[in-house]
């Protein structure tokens, strides 16, 4: 049985939150993960595709393939337009910049990520230094990005949207998680148990 609060009941009321809490949650989440994959990557040199070291990789593939590419999604949607029009000419230089930046995140993570899935499988089909130097690149880009977005963007978008711009910007962004989740679910084929 679901309650009425449960994200898995397509039906259940969508929760008012503040699209900026929903963004800094995932900033947060996203420095974890980084440095998660650093351990990981640190880890492999030593010990190799242990149970651990595949369950880390699971859950970093994971988090890159959904979590992050739908704030990217969120940004590009709710954040960045509010401020391209705006008439400072560095904010919007770094509006366009931090489009950029996803274009280039989602390359340099299709470029590591193969290797991150490998160890996931708990394949030896990675090339350590490599991974090494993709993570490296891919985590201080993601720290730049995240740095700009919290210094400049972020506080500009917060005073242009009101109160209840920026609960209708969380519902929206709640709203699309669920039906990418139940969609996600949906499309599994059901485990046939004997």
């Amino acid at each position: 049985m679901t309650s009425m609060h449960d994200s898995s009941d397509p039906a259940a009321p969508v929760p008012s939150v503040d699209g900026f809490d929903v963004l800094d949650t995932c900033h947060r989440q996203t420095l974890l993960t980084l440095d998660k994959l650093t351990a990981l990557v640190a880890r492999l040199g030593s010990s190799g595709t242990d149970d651990d070291a595949r369950a880390t990789a699971a859950e970093i593939v994971h988090f890159f393939l959904t979590t992050a590419r739908q704030h990217h999604e969120d940004e590009e949607r709710h954040v960045f337009p509010k401020i391209v029009a705006n008439d400072d000419p560095e904010v919007v230089q770094a509006v366009l910049r931090l489009s950029q930046d996803h274009h280039w995140l989602d390359k340099d993570w299709m470029e590591i990520s193969p290797q991150v899935d490998a160890v996931a499988c708990g394949m030896n089909g990675y090339d350590l230094d490599v991974l090494r130097e993709g993570v490296e690149i891919f985590a201080a880009l993601s720290r730049e990005h995240i740095t700009l977005e919290e210094s400049l963007i972020y506080p500009q978008a917060r005073a242009r949207l009101g109160v209840g711009e920026q609960r209708e910007m969380g519902r929206e962004m709640v709203a699309r998680r669920r039906a990418q989740r139940n969609a996600r679910w949906a499309s599994m084929e059901p485990i046939d148990r004997v």
